[in-house]
C-alpha cells in the first residue's frame, strides 16, 4: 500500500489553517451577526431550521444534532432546531412530485414560522434548493442566515445575515462552516446555561 506523501498532509493542514486565520480576521462581524440572531429567533420563541446538500446537509444536521442534544453541556434543556430534508420519505416524496429544487422550500412552508431563522448552507452560494427555502422563508416572514463562500451568489444576497468564508476550495470552506456551526452552537449554549 502507497504511503500517503507527508507534504500533502501538512499543505492541507496549513491551508485549513490559512483559511480559518482569514475567517477570524474577515468574518467576526459576520459570525458575531450569525450568532444574535440565532439568539434572538430562540428569544422570541422560535426555532432554528437548516439546509444544505451533500457535505453541508451533514453540516446541517450536526448543527441541529448539538443544539438539540448538547455541544459541551449536559445540563441545559434542548433548543429548537431541525435539519430541513432528513426525513426520507418527506424527502423523496417532493423530490418526486415538485422536483428536488423544492425539497427544502416544501418542508420550510409546513414548518417555518415568522419568529424562526433559516440558516442556509451552500459552498458555492447557489444551490438551487437552498435557493427556494431561502424564498419560501421570507415568504413565511421568516429571518434568513447563509453559511456561503467568499463568492456569496444568490443565497447569500437572499439572506440577513451570511458568513462568506474567504476560500473557494470546498473543503476548506466546509471546515471553516463547521466551525462557524461550533461557534453558534456555543453562543446559544452559553445563554442559556446563564439565563
Amino acid at each position: 500500500m502507497p504511503r500517503m506523501q507527508l507534504d500533502r498532509i501538512h499543505a492541507s493542514i496549513r491551508e485549513s489553517i490559512a483559511t480559518k486565520e482569514a475567517l477570524l480576521e474577515r468574518c467576526d462581524e459576520e459570525i458575531r451577526g450569525l450568532c444574535e440572531a440565532a439568539l434572538g429567533s430562540l428569544q422570541a420563541g422560535g426555532k432554528l431550521l437548516f439546509c444544505g446538500n451533500g457535505g453541508s446537509s451533514c453540516d446541517a444536521a450536526h448543527a441541529a444534532g448539538e443544539l438539540i442534544g448538547w455541544f459541551e453541556n449536559k445540563d441545559r434543556a434542548g433548543v429548537p432546531a431541525i435539519a430541513l430534508g432528513h426525513e426520507i420519505p418527506s424527502l423523496t416524496a417532493i423530490a418526486n412530485d415538485a422536483g428536488f429544487e423544492q425539497v427544502f422550500a416544501r418542508q420550510l412552508r409546513a414548518l417555518g414560522r415568522p419568529e424562526d431563522l433559516l440558516i442556509g448552507i451552500s459552498t458555492s452560494g447557489g444551490s438551487k434548493n437552498v435557493l427556494a427555502a431561502m424564498e419560501a422563508a421570507k415568504a413565511v416572514g421568516m429571518s434568513t442566515a447563509a453559511l456561503v463562500s467568499e463568492r456569496g451568489g444568490p443565497v447569500a444576497e437572499l439572506a440577513e445575515n451570511a458568513v462568506r468564508v474567504p476560500s473557494h476550495n470546498t473543503a476548506r470552506i466546509q471546515e471553516s462552516h463547521i466551525l462557524v456551526v461550533h461557534i453558534l452552537c456555543a453562543a446559544v449554549e452559553e445563554h442559556f446555561c446563564s439565563s
